[in-house]
């Protein structure tokens, strides 16, 4: 399976500024098998050190941070004897040893020869809860369920793949109906990488649906076994709701619809600590399309999007037939799950940061704004081929942006300044 990241432990490995690499990214997106196989592809050596469910290793940093003598513990848990350059040391679910992410600082300073990898599907919550971090010290990287580019490449399809990183848009139309039905699979099966791979090879959608819906409660469990238990309820009722709040017309969440009388104050932990895990992903509304979009962001105001398509559908019950044929039920909801693919592809493809923008008199809603090379996009998101709306040519007629795009199920067409592309080419934009 090939993960676009690999290119940037790549980079990372080959700088001349090297500092030790935090790994971030939700439970089952596939930090593990990344770190080693990167580990088995660069290296002559890999020393992996899972800290779960292992006490000995957790308490090696109780002492002190002398980096020889880490070395040593590392050498009688792994069987590998780690030399300069040429061994990869990775520190897996670090977060249950607090003492190992505070001895990255000391690996900067003292074994800058020593490549060494920490990563942990809790990391953001353990931070939270005040655990040391070597702020300055460490370099960071995201990943993310795999992306519509990814899926092609896992499914077979590198044709396809390598035409979108080519942007040739009249080739790219020319194969839109595979495209289509490319992308019509990757809503249902999302880009978890085990469920993914399951799909490549057996190509049952019932199957999947149970996969993730096991992967579902396994996240509930995360709930009970790694937070606060005042706390647990509200984690809850926040993380059942995207899926209403996302398929209202407005889709701003509205705290009063999970909870009546609730107030965004009453669940700040409970998003924040759902955004920690990387299970939820927060588009904060702009009172202003001007640069920079974040100075100009609203703290209270934001829509949730999940961290897969394929997981929305799950926990929505969103059948097969429902996405791939398009009846009634998905015509219902396939907005709400068109916006959470175009902001999974954003995030984890093109690493953009987005916001969301309602006009003053609340008439009209862009769906995402992105800051690119000093401007303001404007980004509208259509569900089927119907592209007939008013919101973004409002916003054109008072803005006059640059560049605006609309995205849809049609081909591609550039009409002055603005582009259609086709969702399945949200690869190329940018």
């Amino acid at each position: 399976m090939e993960r676009a990241l690999m290119k940037k432990l790549v980079e990372w490995k080959d700088s001349p500024v090297r500092k030790p690499l935090v790994l971030k990214g939700a439970r089952q997106v596939g930090k593990t098998w990344l770190m080693k196989e990167f580990g088995k592809q660069y290296f002559k050596k890999v020393a992996y050190v899972n800290f779960d469910h292992n006490p000995v290793m957790q308490h090696i940093f109780d002492q002190d941070f002398d980096i020889q003598r880490i070395l040593m513990a590392v050498n009688i848990e792994t069987g590998v004897v780690v030399t300069p350059g040429d061994t990869l040391i990775i520190f897996d679910e670090v977060q249950e040893a607090p003492a190992a992410i505070s001895s990255l600082k000391y690996f900067c300073e003292n074994g800058p020869e020593y490549p060494v990898i920490a990563a942990g599907s809790m990391l953001g919550v353990a931070l939270h809860e005040g655990i040391s971090y070597p702020v300055g010290k460490v370099n960071t990287l995201s990943l993310y369920p795999l992306s519509f580019y990814e899926f092609l490449m896992a499914q077979g399809e590198e044709g396809l793949a390598r035409l979108l990183d080519a942007r040739d848009m009249e080739m790219m139309n020319a194969f839109h109906d595979k495209y289509v039905t490319a992308l019509k699979n990757y809503y249902y099966t999302g880009g978890m990488p085990e469920i993914v791979r399951f799909f490549s090879e057996n190509k049952d959608y019932a199957a999947v649906r149970k996969m993730q819906e096991e992967l579902l409660e396994m996240y509930e469990a995360d709930f009970s076994k790694h937070m606060d238990p005042r706390e647990l309820p509200r984690v809850r009722m926040v993380w059942h709701a995207i899926p209403a709040q996302l398929a209202k017309e407005n889709k701003k969440f509205f705290f009063g619809q999970v909870k009546k009388g609730a107030r965004a104050k009453d669940f700040e932990m409970a998003v924040e600590w759902l955004m920690d895990c990387g299970l939820i992903t927060r588009v904060n509304r702009v009172t202003k399309p001007a640069v920079p979009l974040k100075a100009y962001a609203e703290e209270n105001a934001y829509k949730l999007y999940f961290l897969d398509t394929g997981l929305l559908g799950a926990l929505s019950g969103l059948d097969a037939k429902s996405i791939l044929e398009g009846n009634r039920i998905f015509t219902e909801f396939k907005g709400a799950l068109t916006e959470q693919y175009v902001c999974q592809q954003m995030i984890a493809d093109r690493n953009m940061d987005l916001f969301y923008m309602l006009s003053e008199s609340g008439r009209y809603e862009i769906d995402f704004l992105v800051q690119h090379e000093g401007n303001v996009v404007p980004i509208e998101v259509k569900a089927g081929q119907t592209v007939h709306a008013k919101s973004l040519r409002s916003y054109c007629e008072k803005y006059e942006p640059s560049l605006a795009i609309r995205l849809s199920m049609n081909p591609c067409e550039r009409q002055d300044r603005l582009l259609n592309m086709p969702l399945y080419g949200v690869h190329c934009l940018l």
